[in-house]
């Protein structure tokens, strides 16, 4: 007979494996929760495309390209999936998608000049039918490609030669002779109802982040408004005037809550003081876009 001893060693031999066993899963168990921890995030991190500084007169842009500033939802395509500026999921029908390159592009989502509310509830919504068939995608980049802005655009153009979509159009650039031509060019574009021009020197490489060598070029309006309200301010703005209820001419209420120091912040003009404000447009309903404040009216 064996004894208790050797009873209890062959038990713990016998254990050895299935601890072993149990390991192993545990530890393929977790590789494989942090590797898909690890995609997750990757799907949700924003993607790095470059942003636009301002243009201020002073730049050089002779030699560059423009192109209209289009007024939509920034889609970037990844080769797989589109998604918005900040990584979330655009969700286009299959059919929009279907037959993109699978290669990354950047570009508007965009219908019409002055469609923007339009273009934001169907881009944005998670179904939106046959809305998404008034959509055009309008590339200005294409992402990690050699070479200069044409050379990359032309990436996209010799694949829609070979497979033409429907619904993807790369925007035009246009040769910058000087000052003066970038200037009549912002008028025609502002004049139609655009919102203004991007240019861009062609020959610099792909870049993600907001660079000099890609600059918004804007006109604004200017309005008079009457302070109806002083509207109370929020964080770093508190116990201060945050923003400006104001009433327009034609009794349309707006508020102007950005162009103030903190000086004025803290001393707001009064409610029946006229002042006047500068804005970049009009949205469908006919309100201000983004009005900032200028100055009091002389």
């Amino acid at each position: 007979m064996e004894t208790e001893m050797e009873m209890n060693g062959k038990a713990r031999a016998a254990a050895k494996p299935a601890a072993a066993n149990l390991a192993r899963a545990a530890r393929v168990f977790f590789a494989l929760f942090f590797t898909l921890c690890c995609a997750a995030r990757a799907q949700s991190a924003p993607p790095e495309v470059f942003l636009l500084q301002t243009y201020d007169g002073t730049q050089d842009v002779r030699g560059w390209v423009m192109s209209e500033k289009l007024d939509g939802v920034r889609g970037v395509w990844d080769g797989a999936q589109l998604r918005s500026r900040n990584g979330n999921p655009l969700h286009a029908p299959a059919w929009f998608t279907r037959g993109f390159p699978p290669f990354a592009l950047d570009g508007e989502l965009w219908t019409a000049r002055g469609d923007f509310e339009n273009i934001v509830s169907t881009v944005r919504a998670r179904s939106s039918g046959d809305k998404w068939r008034r959509i055009t995608y309008q590339v200005f980049e294409v992402p990690r490609q050699p070479g200069g802005l044409r050379r990359r655009l032309s990436v996209l153009a010799d694949y829609l030669a070979a497979h033409p979509h429907p619904h993807i159009k790369i925007i035009r650039q246009t040769a910058v002779r000087d000052a003066e031509h970038l200037r009549e060019f912002l008028a025609e574009v502002t004049a139609a109802g655009g919102e203004g021009v991007v240019v861009r020197d062609p020959n610099t490489p792909y870049r993600a982040g907001r660079l000099a060598s890609a600059l918004k070029v804007k006109t604004h309006f200017d309005a008079e408004c009457e302070v109806k309200k002083i509207l109370p301010g929020r964080g770093k703005y508190r116990g201060m005037m945050g923003a400006l209820q104001c009433e327009m001419a034609d009794g349309r209420l707006v508020k102007v809550g950005s162009g103030f120091t903190d000086a004025m912040r803290a001393a707001p003009p009064p409610p029946g003081e006229v002042i006047t404000f500068k804005y970049y447009g009009r949205t469908a309903s006919g309100a201000p876009r983004f009005p900032v404040y200028l100055r009091k009216r002389k």
